[in-house]
């Protein structure tokens, strides 16, 4: 499939500048995976349709419906604003042949689906995005980590791990909010509030699509939807081979949270 006039594809993804006027209301929306049903879901929500800006930060379009979730979300304008994540630079390699395989199985066949518009698109994205929230300050919005887009940080992880990821942020940031990692949480760390929405369209340890609301608060939410129907609506509409499988196990969040903590903890450096 071939498409040049997807809506949107001229849009700016914002460069990180310096943040701008305070904003009331920021919905933040983290490793969407392609996932359009959870998308859907998530964008109908009476917060997310009120909010002032809505934040993608990152993992957009590996999934079963990588080119569908982009033209959903070209449709909501410039409220969007774009990060991309290391799956997102992973298509792009992929796409570009500057890499040969992909660790994630279904992500060649969601660079397969991508018209070079949208490939190309992702690959103008912007690592960090920094906004004014009002009552958090400064929020600085990454992938992984400010400085790099696979880093692994936890809830758990120790301070000397927070200590190096924050290594070259501004002063001025309070707040850092991140995704990559599939599970909500809201923690200190050397001062600054780091927030993970969790993943809207693979949770890890509950099913539904996790998202948060930042102003002047943080408000982590889980947007329930019809999971079976879901299930059938991919398995109809997505040629993936192992399509049904794949989609039992990340809309049930069949891995649970400490399945991810296992796999996980020890890429964030605590046995070093």
């Amino acid at each position: 499939m071939s498409r040049g006039d997807e809506p949107g594809l001229g849009l700016n993804p914002a460069p990180d500048l310096a943040p701008g006027p305070e904003l009331e209301r920021v919905a933040v929306l983290s490793d969407i995976h392609g996932v359009l049903p959870a998308l859907e879901a998530v964008l109908a929500e009476p917060e997310v349709l009120a909010a002032e800006r809505i934040v993608l930060t990152g993992d957009i379009t590996a999934g079963p419906q990588p080119a569908e979730v982009l033209d959903l979300l070209y449709r909501q304008g410039d409220r969007v604003l774009w990060i991309a994540g290391n799956a997102d630079r992973e298509l792009v390699e992929y796409r570009r042949g500057e890499r040969v395989e992909i660790p994630d199985p279904i992500a060649p066949y969601a660079a397969g689906r991508l018209t070079e518009d949208q490939v190309e698109f992702l690959a103008s994205l912007p690592r960090t995005l920094t906004l004014r929230v009002r009552g958090l300050g400064d929020v600085l919005f990454c992938h992984a980590t400010p400085r790099d887009d696979e880093e692994v940080v936890l809830v758990d992880s120790r301070p000397d791990r927070w200590a190096e990821v924050f290594d070259g942020v501004a002063d001025s940031v309070r707040t850092v909010v991140c995704g990559h990692t599939h599970m909500p949480y809201a923690r200190l760390a050397h001062g600054r509030l780091v927030v993970n929405p969790g993943s809207v369209g693979m949770p890890y340890g509950r099913a539904g699509a996790h998202w948060c609301l930042l102003g002047p608060g943080v408000d982590l939410r889980v947007t329930p939807y019809d999971v079976p129907r879901a299930i059938a609506r991919l398995t109809a509409e997505c040629a993936y081979g192992g399509i049904a499988e794949w989609a039992d196990h990340f809309l049930n969040a069949r891995a649970t949270d400490a399945d991810a903590l296992r796999v996980f903890g020890p890429r964030d450096g605590r046995g070093a």
